[in-house]
């Protein structure tokens, strides 16, 4: 019988994608490991292994593997980001000496590159190291200050006390370190990135003070008696289950390329506040965004480029418009914005510095010679419901449509308005404005001969 010998692949250092990053996160990203093994290398020598320490520290990494064998088999590998098995390490951290806290961050992220989703292994190992620093210097803060539980004047009911405290103060300096981490990553990563929403939103905010709560509870009951980590295990899933279950809800809201709102919840929502703008007879503008020449930019850069424009016109419409302001995807290159509180003037306002920023966008084509830059503009229709105005969502659609394609027609690049008080006709731009976008010609009132 013959064998058949398969050719040896041979793996190059060179081809990793480690080294496609720019090269300040290049560089960040190797500190950050380097850190985690030098603190790995430090704490061994000062650790002294012991049976009781190694079967507490194997129970509790077998709860971590448990939980991670339930998110697999709930499917939540496709679409799963958040995970709370934090619940398990704290009471690493605090029952146990340094180095654990620095390892069972690197066992159990490699249990989920191979049980639940794979990753480039550069994140798995930087996400490891981050965590486990984060974990260690938790432990080390603890570790330093326990000997002020038996220094506090009273009884075992305030011992409790000062250690439940220390317990959560080491839980906050993890939060902080971890935090920073991230976000230095992110900011190296993509600077335009908003960190008070992916850091310091309301639900991120509120996801990690429910892990980090449910974590203190269970370093609480393990010190006492480690079966409650057992215990445990149905209260932790409960909580995955409702962290899977808000981001899933999230993730229905969203446009999947740009992390905007997709078009159905946008037209929801802004159907909702024109409602409630002519019932109060508050000022409101809706505004409609369209890449200009769009198609011409994908079939001479390609689509990846070309869905590199729509995100960073996504971040342009993120850091340009105010918090209360609504921007959804519409559809392929189309945007829709809905402004609150805002008159013509103001919309026009708003709607021209959007474009006047989208115009600087500098994105760069990959090529031969080191990339072209690629020019991209939009075209801007915005129609305003003046106070005590009473017009229906859709007419306002249809305005700000209309002023769209007269956008379009007259040359791209610009912005034009339609007055909804003036019997939805066209005009160029608020009187107060100084200028028409992009033309360079006085902006009027064009009234309509109704």
């Amino acid at each position: 019988m013959r064998m058949i010998r398969r050719p040896w692949r041979r793996i190059s250092v060179t081809s990793w994608p480690l080294w496609s990053l720019p090269p300040g996160l290049r560089a960040y990203v190797l500190t950050v490991i380097v850190l985690g093994l030098a603190a790995v290398g430090v704490a061994a020598p000062f650790t002294t292994i012991s049976g009781h320490d190694l079967a507490l520290f194997g129970l509790l990494l077998g709860c971590t593997g448990l939980a991670i064998e339930w998110t697999r088999k709930a499917g939540e590998q496709s679409n799963m980001i958040l995970d709370v098995q934090g619940v398990w390490e704290l009471p690493v951290a605090i029952l146990l000496p340094p180095l654990y806290a620095l390892i069972i961050p690197m066992i159990r992220l490699t249990l989920v590159q191979f049980r639940i989703r794979r990753a480039p292994v550069y994140r798995r190992v930087f996400s490891a190291a981050g965590i486990g620093l984060s974990y260690g210097a938790a432990s080390v803060t603890f570790h330093s200050a326990c000997h002020l539980v038996s220094q506090a004047p009273g009884g075992p009911s305030t011992h409790a006390t000062v250690w439940t405290l220390l317990v959560l103060a080491s839980a906050v300096v993890y939060w902080a370190l971890n935090k920073a981490i991230i976000m230095a990553a992110i900011k190296a990563s993509d600077p335009a990135t908003s960190i008070r929403t992916q850091v310091f939103g309301r639900e991120p905010l509120y996801n990690d003070v429910a892990e980090m709560s449910i974590a203190v509870l269970v370093t609480y009951g393990v010190a006492g008696n480690p079966l409650i980590a057992i215990a445990a295990l149905p209260v932790v899933t409960l909580l995955q289950r409702s962290l899977r279950h808000v981001q899933l809800l999230t993730e229905s809201r969203a446009d999947s390329k740009t992390g905007l709102l997709n078009a159905a919840t946008w037209e929801r929502e802004a159907a909702a506040e024109v409602i409630r703008a002519v019932r109060t007879k508050s000022p409101l503008a809706i505004a409609m965004l369209d890449v200009d020449k769009f198609k011409v930019i994908n079939d001479t850069y390609g689509h990846l480029v070309g869905d590199q424009v729509l995100k960073e016109i996504a971040n342009t419409l993120t850091t340009t418009l105010r918090e209360y302001d609504l921007a959804g995807r519409f559809g392929g290159e189309e945007f829709a914005l809905l402004l609150p509180q805002t008159r013509a003037p103001d919309a026009f306002r708003i709607a021209e510095r959007v474009r006047a920023n989208v115009a600087c966008l500098p994105i760069i084509a990959p090529g031969a010679t080191g990339g072209e830059r690629v020019q991209v503009t939009v075209s801007i229709g915005v129609t305003a419901l003046d106070a005590g105005s009473k017009r229906e969502f859709s007419e306002l659609m249809a305005a700000a449509d209309a002023a769209l394609y007269r956008a379009k027609a007259d040359g791209r690049d610009q912005v034009q308005m339609i007055s909804t008080t003036r019997g939805l006709s066209a005009i160029s731009g608020p009187e107060v404005d100084s200028g028409r976008s992009g033309q360079g010609a006085p902006s009027v009132f064009r009234r309509a001969s109704s």
